[in-house]
């Protein structure tokens, strides 16, 4: 690991301009995959800037209904703050799933969005990889891939966003906000990752010494929401297909859908082909398949990922069956 310099931001003009001064420094959050990625070597800051004690770890109801959550509002607050469980819960659902309750306490709403992916390629810095090294190749392509991207990708790269919260916070139309030397700014999660194109190790719309201060959800939508998750092992792992669903039926109609899959791309995938379809249509379950076949329609996995199409589709079903006889149980005690 490289030396590096450590300061304490007392407050967020601060910490930008603390940042500003030295092109090689990061924020410090709750380090969780931070400092795992410096003891590799993928990450080899000058300074770090800890941010853990501005007052950026409050929960704050809107003025329109919505929910404020600050960037420093660790995991575990997160999921279990009576409001969030209460609005959101696939959120709530989504942040339990990510993680053991040790990392939960340290890792932050900041950090989580801006983890970088678990591909073997990335985190070893002894193999090219356009993300660490643009213009070294992807050997993920034709190497190990099992885990990686089938939607959005490109000859880049094909490695997947980790985030489970990214992918609530995703179907809820969150919206990130930041702040720079100039000031404060916001752009909706939806634009907040950039696509793969040609240029991988661009992640994210964030300018250079940007800070996330937090992020505000609009008001939940009348909707039975859940995030469910697949992996390899029943203990904590990252997910090889998730999906992130909020449905309101009324009559057997869908009436609202919002869907979100992660582990399927680079960034967490919103389904809008997938919720077009839904739209007035009968609460079934080959309803459900066929608008997850018209989301899939896009897909071009690689031989060792193909799975994961038939996985989606299958979860997208199972989650949407869920939440359609949720609402009806609904619909019937309010009769």
């Amino acid at each position: 690991m490289r030396e590096f310099d450590y300061r304490r931001a007392s407050d967020v003009p601060g910490a930008v301009a603390l940042l500003g001064a030295e092109p090689e420094a990061r924020y410090l959050g709750g380090g969780t995959n931070l400092v795992d990625l410096m003891k590799s070597g993928v990450e080899r800051p000058a300074l770090l800037v800890d941010v853990r004690e501005l007052p950026l770890d409050r929960i704050e109801v809107t003025d329109d209904g919505g929910l404020h959550i600050g960037a420093t509002v660790t995991n575990s607050d997160l999921a279990a703050h009576p409001e969030v469980r209460r609005r959101y819960p696939a959120l709530t659902q989504a942040v339990l799933a990510g993680a053991s309750g040790q990392l939960r306490n340290m890792a932050t709403v900041g950090g989580n969005l801006l983890q970088r992916t678990r591909c073997a390629y990335f985190t070893d810095v002894s193999k090219p990889c356009n993300k660490r090294l643009p213009g070294s190749g992807c050997p993920a392509v034709a190497g190990e891939h099992h885990n990686h991207a089938i939607l959005g990708a490109s000859p880049h790269c094909v490695a997947v966003h980790p985030s489970d919260m990214g992918v609530a916070l995703t179907a809820f139309d969150a919206v990130v906000h930041y702040v720079t030397a100039e000031g404060p700014h916001e752009v909706p999660l939806a634009e907040f990752y950039l696509p793969v194109g040609t240029t991988p190790h661009r992640e994210t719309a964030l300018p250079a010494g940007a800070l996330i201060t937090g992020v505000t959800l609009p008001p939940a939508p009348a909707a039975a929401s859940c995030y469910r998750k697949v992996r390899e092992r029943a203990s904590y792992a990252f997910a090889i297909g998730s999906v992130a669903a909020a449905l309101d039926v009324r009559d057997g109609t869908v009436r609202a859908a919002r869907l979100a899959f992660g582990a399927v791309a680079s960034r967490p995938w919103r389904a809008h082909a997938a919720e077009r379809a839904l739209i007035d249509g009968p609460a079934t379950a080959e309803a459900f398949a066929a608008a997850a076949d018209a989301e899939l329609a896009a897909a071009e996995p690689l031989p060792g990922n193909a799975y994961k199409v038939t996985l989606i589709r299958n979860l997208v079903v199972a989650v949407l069956t869920e939440l359609a006889a949720e609402c009806r149980r609904t619909e019937e005690a309010t009769r």
